[in-house]
């Protein structure tokens, strides 16, 4: 579908295009969230390790302290979670040791012995009590005490580390993760909503296009409008280019047929004099086939001119032709020939029943159905009128039929499936042609009285 329908690539396309977006939006806002949540907690890392440094000093026998210890209780607190380490860079030699918080229990951290400058804070992430990562903040203080023997130099450095639980970092990220899921569904619900109406309002020039296409192919205008946005007016422009040169393309052809009409007619009139000069000399016989004859060329070349005509598209616009009258004006001509002489017609059509076709097109069409039915039917010919949606005629005779493997061949153009009687093969193709170029259609079936029933079923006018 999506390869047939622009509509249908172009959602796919959109939608594809939000939820890409909203991922890249949702993991951007997780780690800025949690780049926050660390520089936070940094901060009161910083804060603590402040403290820690004011606290801690040497006592009188040389042995590290901190007093007061940090008001927090989650450092006395065994495996807490937040937890602080001093060590003394001199514990090696003097046997102090590190102190530690009570929350880090048995465990010492093993802080790096990279080189710290005076106030500088390092952040490290370290693992802590059951190899639990941490994020470690750590600075260098040195102690100045009189207690210092001289071997020792000007004061004690001491590396002082606070660290917290990683874990405390990802509750909060996960708790991010899942308040916003909620807020992302509906911004994507919103947006897809929005993807659809863009792709309707975008695509509605197309829609209006179409329309107008089908207004032109039903007759109803002759060009496409110019009221369409600048990307379409190209398309616009191009397909009416085309309707010009499909006109003037008709027009010369239909201008071709005239002329081969118009010299047709003096060899006819010749043909036509000769009959009666030899009709005149004692020849009725070869008269009357040369008149019959010409007859036919005749009835021939006018056919042909309004197979051109009707096949060409240019019928005016908004016709509508009763298709009452238009029947019963046939009847009274073929009343009067010697095949409708003989023929017991019966008409039934309501008044209403109006087709969108011209009214030489509509006499055309159904003049020469009834012509077929005159020359086959042995006594009576019906005719039915219906309507609603379409006009619906209906033409039965009780002649000898065709056989039901023939009946997909009428209206082949010179089709004549009964050498017998007179006629050119064009009648039944030109009123499928007629029927056809309206957009209607010409149905041929068995009638129940063994003849041909003809349905011919037109746009209702």
């Amino acid at each position: 579908m999506t390869g047939r329908s622009l509509r249908a690539r172009l959602a796919v396309a959109g939608l594809l295009s939000v939820a890409l977006a909203l991922l890249v939006a949702a993991f951007s806002l997780v780690a800025l969230f949690e780049r926050h949540v660390e520089r936070r907690i940094g901060a009161e890392l910083t804060s603590q390790l402040s403290q820690l440094a004011a606290a801690a000093h040497i006592t009188d026998d040389g042995r590290l302290a901190v007093e007061p210890r940090p008001a927090d209780p989650r450092f006395e607190a065994p495996l807490s979670g937040l937890y602080w380490q001093i060590d003394d860079t001199a514990a090696g030699d003097r046997g102090i040791g590190a102190l530690r918080s009570r929350s880090l229990w048995d465990t010492e951290l093993a802080l790096p012995r990279d080189r710290l400058m005076a106030g500088q804070v390092h952040a490290h992430l370290l693992p802590g009590p059951g190899g639990r990562p941490l994020l470690v903040r750590e600075r260098s203080i040195r102690l100045l005490t009189d207690a210092d023997g001289p071997g020792d130099g000007p004061g004690r450095e001491l590396r002082l580390a606070v660290g917290q639980d990683r874990a405390e970092l990802i509750a909060a990220r996960n708790a991010f993760t899942a308040d916003m899921l909620p807020y992302l569904a509906v911004i994507a619900l919103l947006l897809a909503v929005a993807t659809l109406v863009q792709i309707r309002i975008g695509l509605a020039p197309l829609e209006a296009l179409r329309q107008g296409v089908n207004a032109v192919r039903a007759g109803q205008a002759e060009r496409l409008p110019p009221h369409y946005p600048a990307e379409v007016r190209p398309l616009v422009a191009e397909v009416n280019a085309l309707l010009t040169a499909r006109e003037q393309a008709v027009a010369q052809a239909r201008s071709w047929t005239a002329d081969l009409a118009h010299g047709l007619k003096t060899p006819l009139s010749a043909l036509a004099a000769d009959a009666e000069r030899l009709r005149q000399e004692g020849n009725p016989a070869v008269a009357a086939d040369l008149d019959q004859l010409a007859w036919h060329m005749r009835r021939r070349v006018d056919r042909e001119l309004i197979r051109a005509r009707v096949r060409s598209g240019a019928r005016p616009h908004q016709a509508r032709a009763n298709v009452g009258d238009a029947l019963r004006r046939l009847l009274g001509t073929l009343e009067r020939t010697p095949d409708g002489e003989r023929i017991d017609w019966q008409l039934t059509a309501p008044d209403g029943a109006v087709a969108a076709l011209a009214m030489d097109d509509l006499l055309e069409l159904f003049g020469n159905l009834l012509e077929n039915a005159a020359k086959w039917a042995r006594r009576q010919v019906e005719i039915r009128v219906s309507t609603g949606n379409a006009v619906v005629v209906t033409i039965t005779d009780d002649g000898p039929g065709v056989p039901t493997d023939q009946l997909h061949r009428l209206g082949e153009r010179g089709l004549r499936l009964d050498e017998r009687k007179a006629g050119s093969g064009l009648g039944l193709a030109i009123a499928c042609d007629v029927a056809d170029a309206y957009g209607g259609a010409v149905e041929f079936s068995q009638a129940p009285t063994g003849g041909l029933a003809v349905k011919t079923r037109l746009p209702a006018g």
